[in-house]
């Protein structure tokens, strides 16, 4: 795990949490731990850590399989804006005031302290510290998942006129669009960056892909 996020939830496995030293040191390890499978599971958005796993196993050649979620699409009654990054987000937004939501974690709130004429309303699982830039903000912190009643109450009592978020897939955090939908808000959506390879949306072929590498036992004479 990265550690972005102060008290993760515990994992009924072995967990390691921070970097490698960068591709060396991860390539270093694989070696010398005798990793047979590497499984790239990481945040669709973790780019930097993708792009190690993938020139890991290249050096090593230690066989990788990327398990992502799949990504949102937009059904009927959505009000998307596709944008290519934070500050594209930002700008989005427009000059005349908004109450925006933002769920973009809190790595990336900088991007909005240029556009201080909105309301944002930010939810991130830990404190945002004091170098974000923001003016004119509400925090709340909590971790999801969220039911759709749920954050179209909150959107509600917030006055949001807007939600911005990543397109971070899967069904745990989908119900903030949906609860949008309902309220026939505008989405101001950021683009997952371009992933290398073939990646599996599903745990299940993810254990099948690593099944297909497991080396056949050696028969042994009698």
């Amino acid at each position: 795990m990265a550690g972005r996020t102060a008290s993760p939830l515990d994992l009924p496995i072995a967990t390691r949490v921070g970097g490698f030293g960068g591709v060396a040191g991860l390539a270093a390890y694989l070696a010398a731990e005798q990793i047979a499978v590497l499984v790239d599971a990481t945040h669709p958005f973790a780019t930097q850590m993708s792009e190690h796993a993938c020139l890991a196993s290249q050096q090593t050649g230690v066989p990788l399989v990327r398990l992502t979620r799949g990504p949102w699409t937009p059904r009927e009654g959505d009000r998307w804006h596709e944008v290519a990054d934070m500050p594209a987000a930002a700008q989005a937004l427009g000059s005349p005031p908004q109450r925006a939501f933002l769920t973009i974690g809190r790595l990336q709130l900088a991007a909005f302290a240029a556009a201080r004429q909105h309301h944002y309303l930010v939810r991130t699982i830990d404190p945002i510290g004091a170098d974000h830039g923001l003016r004119d903000f509400r925090l709340i912190e909590a971790r999801g998942p969220f039911a759709v009643d749920e954050e179209e109450a909150l959107m509600r009592t917030h006055r949001v006129t807007v939600l911005v978020t990543k397109n971070s897939g899967g069904a745990a955090s989908a119900d903030k669009l949906a609860a949008a939908r309902r309220l026939g808000l505008p989405v101001i959506l950021v683009r997952r960056p371009d992933e290398p390879g073939t990646a599996i949306h599903s745990v299940a072929d993810a254990l099948a892909a690593i099944d297909s590498h497991r080396t056949p036992p050696t028969p042994r004479g009698v």
